[in-house]
Protein backbone atom coordinates (compact mmCIF):
# COMPACT_ATOMS: atom_id res chain seq x y z
CA UNK A 1 0.00 0.00 0.00
CA UNK A 2 1.62 3.19 -1.04
CA UNK A 3 1.99 6.19 1.36
CA UNK A 4 -0.91 8.32 -1.11
CA UNK A 5 -3.41 5.12 0.00
CA UNK A 6 -2.64 5.14 3.84
CA UNK A 7 -3.09 8.94 4.24
CA UNK A 8 -6.62 8.63 2.09
CA UNK A 9 -7.39 5.76 4.80
CA UNK A 10 -6.48 7.95 7.87
CA UNK A 11 -7.99 10.98 6.38
CA UNK A 12 -11.13 8.96 5.24
CA UNK A 13 -11.06 7.54 9.23
CA UNK A 14 -10.76 10.95 11.26
CA UNK A 15 -13.63 12.05 8.54
CA UNK A 16 -16.06 9.19 9.97
CA UNK A 17 -14.99 9.78 13.53
CA UNK A 18 -16.02 13.14 13.23
CA UNK A 19 -19.30 12.72 11.98
CA UNK A 20 -20.03 9.84 14.77
CA UNK A 21 -19.25 12.59 17.10
CA UNK A 22 -21.59 14.90 15.58
CA UNK A 23 -24.34 12.56 14.95
CA UNK A 24 -23.64 10.97 18.79
CA UNK A 25 -24.18 14.69 19.57
CA UNK A 26 -26.88 15.37 17.69
CA UNK A 27 -28.93 12.55 19.30
CA UNK A 28 -28.13 13.35 22.97
CA UNK A 29 -29.31 17.18 22.20
CA UNK A 30 -32.75 15.47 21.08
CA UNK A 31 -33.10 13.20 24.51
CA UNK A 32 -35.94 14.51 26.78
CA UNK A 33 -34.63 16.59 29.80
CA UNK A 34 -35.81 14.91 33.39
CA UNK A 35 -38.08 16.55 35.05
CA UNK A 36 -37.89 17.14 38.89
CA UNK A 37 -40.31 17.26 41.72
CA UNK A 38 -40.94 19.04 45.04
CA UNK A 39 -39.65 15.25 46.53
CA UNK A 40 -36.37 15.22 44.44
CA UNK A 41 -37.90 12.70 42.42
CA UNK A 42 -37.08 12.32 38.57
CA UNK A 43 -38.99 11.78 35.65
CA UNK A 44 -38.56 11.10 32.22
CA UNK A 45 -41.20 12.25 29.82
CA UNK A 46 -42.43 11.29 26.09
CA UNK A 47 -43.83 13.62 22.93
CA UNK A 48 -46.57 12.39 21.76
CA UNK A 49 -48.03 14.36 18.54
CA UNK A 50 -47.45 18.25 19.48
CA UNK A 51 -47.80 17.37 23.57
CA UNK A 52 -44.78 16.46 26.28
CA UNK A 53 -46.31 13.84 28.85
CA UNK A 54 -44.32 12.35 32.12
CA UNK A 55 -43.80 8.71 31.40
CA UNK A 56 -44.73 7.69 34.93
CA UNK A 57 -47.41 8.28 37.28
CA UNK A 58 -46.93 11.26 39.77
CA UNK A 59 -45.49 10.58 43.65
CA UNK A 60 -44.78 13.87 44.30
CA UNK A 61 -46.38 14.50 48.57
CA UNK A 62 -45.36 18.34 47.97
CA UNK A 63 -47.00 21.32 45.60
CA UNK A 64 -44.48 22.91 43.72
CA UNK A 65 -44.15 26.00 45.83
CA UNK A 66 -42.71 23.01 48.61
CA UNK A 67 -46.18 23.04 50.58
CA UNK A 68 -46.85 19.32 51.91
CA UNK A 69 -50.03 18.04 51.07
CA UNK A 70 -51.26 16.02 53.57
CA UNK A 71 -51.38 12.00 53.85
CA UNK A 72 -54.45 10.43 54.69
CA UNK A 73 -54.60 7.10 55.52
CA UNK A 74 -57.76 6.57 57.53
CA UNK A 75 -60.60 5.74 55.51
CA UNK A 76 -63.39 7.81 56.78
CA UNK A 77 -61.22 10.83 56.90
CA UNK A 78 -60.19 10.33 53.31
CA UNK A 79 -64.54 10.28 52.54
CA UNK A 80 -64.94 13.59 54.85
CA UNK A 81 -62.12 15.06 52.85
CA UNK A 82 -62.84 18.14 51.06
CA UNK A 83 -59.44 19.89 50.77
CA UNK A 84 -56.43 18.25 49.41
CA UNK A 85 -55.20 14.88 50.12
CA UNK A 86 -53.06 11.90 48.84
CA UNK A 87 -52.34 8.25 49.92
CA UNK A 88 -50.31 5.18 48.66
CA UNK A 89 -52.48 2.20 47.53
CA UNK A 90 -53.05 -0.07 50.62
CA UNK A 91 -51.25 2.70 52.68
CA UNK A 92 -48.12 0.59 51.45
CA UNK A 93 -45.52 3.00 50.02
CA UNK A 94 -42.86 0.29 50.00
CA UNK A 95 -44.95 -1.79 47.47
CA UNK A 96 -46.72 0.90 45.47
CA UNK A 97 -44.90 4.20 45.33
CA UNK A 98 -41.83 3.07 42.68
CA UNK A 99 -44.09 1.40 40.45
CA UNK A 100 -47.58 3.22 40.10
CA UNK A 101 -47.33 6.94 42.22
CA UNK A 102 -49.29 8.45 44.51
CA UNK A 103 -53.01 8.55 44.24
CA UNK A 104 -54.97 11.75 44.93
CA UNK A 105 -58.09 13.57 45.72
CA UNK A 106 -59.08 16.11 42.96
CA UNK A 107 -58.69 18.89 45.67
CA UNK A 108 -55.04 17.96 45.38
CA UNK A 109 -55.41 18.42 41.64
CA UNK A 110 -57.38 21.52 41.56
CA UNK A 111 -54.18 23.42 43.65
CA UNK A 112 -52.74 23.80 40.34
CA UNK A 113 -49.65 23.61 41.92
CA UNK A 114 -49.38 19.48 41.72
CA UNK A 115 -46.94 19.51 39.06
CA UNK A 116 -43.30 20.61 38.82
CA UNK A 117 -43.53 23.90 37.69
CA UNK A 118 -43.73 24.00 33.87
CA UNK A 119 -46.00 21.27 33.94
CA UNK A 120 -49.76 20.71 34.86
CA UNK A 121 -52.43 18.47 35.36
CA UNK A 122 -53.91 18.06 32.08
CA UNK A 123 -57.19 19.77 31.33
CA UNK A 124 -59.98 16.81 29.63
CA UNK A 125 -59.76 18.79 26.08
CA UNK A 126 -56.18 18.17 26.22
CA UNK A 127 -56.54 14.44 27.34
CA UNK A 128 -58.99 14.48 24.15
CA UNK A 129 -56.48 15.79 22.14
CA UNK A 130 -54.06 12.72 22.99
CA UNK A 131 -56.89 10.33 22.23
CA UNK A 132 -57.82 11.81 18.92
CA UNK A 133 -53.86 11.69 17.49
CA UNK A 134 -53.49 7.42 18.52
CA UNK A 135 -57.04 7.36 16.60
CA UNK A 136 -59.65 7.66 18.90
CA UNK A 137 -60.79 6.01 22.42
CA UNK A 138 -61.23 2.98 20.97
CA UNK A 139 -57.65 2.48 20.37
CA UNK A 140 -55.79 4.16 22.27
CA UNK A 141 -55.56 2.75 25.39
CA UNK A 142 -53.40 -0.14 23.93
CA UNK A 143 -50.98 2.20 22.64
CA UNK A 144 -50.51 3.69 25.97
CA UNK A 145 -50.17 0.74 27.99
CA UNK A 146 -47.31 -0.81 29.16
CA UNK A 147 -46.57 -4.48 27.69
CA UNK A 148 -46.89 -7.56 29.13
CA UNK A 149 -48.12 -8.88 32.32
CA UNK A 150 -45.85 -8.27 34.71
CA UNK A 151 -48.17 -5.27 36.34
CA UNK A 152 -51.23 -6.08 34.19
CA UNK A 153 -53.59 -8.59 34.19
CA UNK A 154 -53.83 -11.34 31.80
CA UNK A 155 -54.77 -10.54 28.59
CA UNK A 156 -53.74 -7.09 28.73
CA UNK A 157 -55.77 -6.37 25.50
CA UNK A 158 -53.75 -4.83 22.23
CA UNK A 159 -51.53 -3.98 24.76
CA UNK A 160 -47.92 -2.33 22.31
CA UNK A 161 -47.05 0.55 23.96
CA UNK A 162 -45.76 2.26 21.12
CA UNK A 163 -45.95 5.88 22.27
CA UNK A 164 -44.16 5.07 25.19
CA UNK A 165 -46.49 6.26 27.84
CA UNK A 166 -46.77 3.11 29.90
CA UNK A 167 -49.56 3.23 31.64
CA UNK A 168 -49.81 1.12 34.83
CA UNK A 169 -53.13 -0.50 36.50
CA UNK A 170 -52.41 1.75 39.63
CA UNK A 171 -56.40 1.02 40.86
CA UNK A 172 -57.47 3.65 42.92
CA UNK A 173 -59.24 4.32 45.90
CA UNK A 174 -63.36 4.89 46.14
CA UNK A 175 -64.66 8.21 48.24
CA UNK A 176 -65.35 6.02 50.80
CA UNK A 177 -61.70 5.31 51.45
CA UNK A 178 -61.93 1.44 49.86
CA UNK A 179 -58.64 0.64 47.75
CA UNK A 180 -59.25 -1.32 44.61
CA UNK A 181 -58.02 -2.39 40.70
CA UNK A 182 -54.71 -2.54 41.29
CA UNK A 183 -53.46 -4.94 38.27
CA UNK A 184 -56.87 -4.35 36.52
CA UNK A 185 -57.29 -0.35 36.08
CA UNK A 186 -55.02 2.50 35.79
CA UNK A 187 -57.30 5.97 36.03
CA UNK A 188 -55.51 9.29 35.97
CA UNK A 189 -57.79 13.15 37.26
CA UNK A 190 -57.77 15.70 34.64
CA UNK A 191 -57.80 19.49 35.79
CA UNK A 192 -61.40 20.01 34.40
CA UNK A 193 -64.22 20.06 36.41
CA UNK A 194 -67.38 18.24 36.11
CA UNK A 195 -70.10 19.37 38.15
CA UNK A 196 -69.13 20.96 42.03
CA UNK A 197 -68.68 17.61 43.38
CA UNK A 198 -66.91 16.01 40.33
CA UNK A 199 -63.99 16.17 37.67
CA UNK A 200 -63.40 14.29 34.37
CA UNK A 201 -60.99 11.66 34.19
CA UNK A 202 -59.79 8.76 32.00
CA UNK A 203 -58.97 5.15 32.68
CA UNK A 204 -57.99 2.25 30.73
CA UNK A 205 -58.44 -1.58 31.62
CA UNK A 206 -56.84 -4.90 31.57
CA UNK A 207 -59.17 -6.11 28.96
CA UNK A 208 -59.85 -3.74 26.48
CA UNK A 209 -58.14 -1.24 24.16
CA UNK A 210 -60.21 1.71 24.98
CA UNK A 211 -59.01 4.51 26.83
CA UNK A 212 -62.84 5.80 28.43
CA UNK A 213 -63.76 8.62 29.61
CA UNK A 214 -66.15 9.66 32.18
CA UNK A 215 -66.37 11.29 35.50
CA UNK A 216 -65.44 10.69 39.19
CA UNK A 217 -66.51 12.14 42.52
CA UNK A 218 -64.01 14.36 43.98
CA UNK A 219 -63.41 12.49 46.95
CA UNK A 220 -62.36 9.55 45.24
CA UNK A 221 -58.09 9.09 44.84
CA UNK A 222 -56.75 8.72 41.11
CA UNK A 223 -53.18 8.84 39.47
CA UNK A 224 -51.89 11.74 37.78
CA UNK A 225 -49.72 12.66 34.90
CA UNK A 226 -48.89 15.80 33.85
CA UNK A 227 -48.60 17.42 30.66
CA UNK A 228 -45.57 19.86 29.68
CA UNK A 229 -46.60 23.29 29.44
CA UNK A 230 -47.03 24.76 26.08
CA UNK A 231 -44.13 26.85 25.01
Amino acid sequence: MGKNQIYQLRTLATLLGVMLVLTTCKKSENLPDPVTDGDGNVYISVTIGTQVWMKENLKTTKYNDGTAIPLVTDGAVWEALTTPGYCWYNNDATTYKATYGALYNWYAVNNGKLCPTGWHVPTDAEWTTMTTYLGGEDVAGGKLKEIGLTHWQSPNTEATNETGFTAVPSGGRYMDGAFALIGGNGSWWSSSEYLTTDAYYRWVGFDSPTVSRTNGNSHCGFSVRCLKDDM
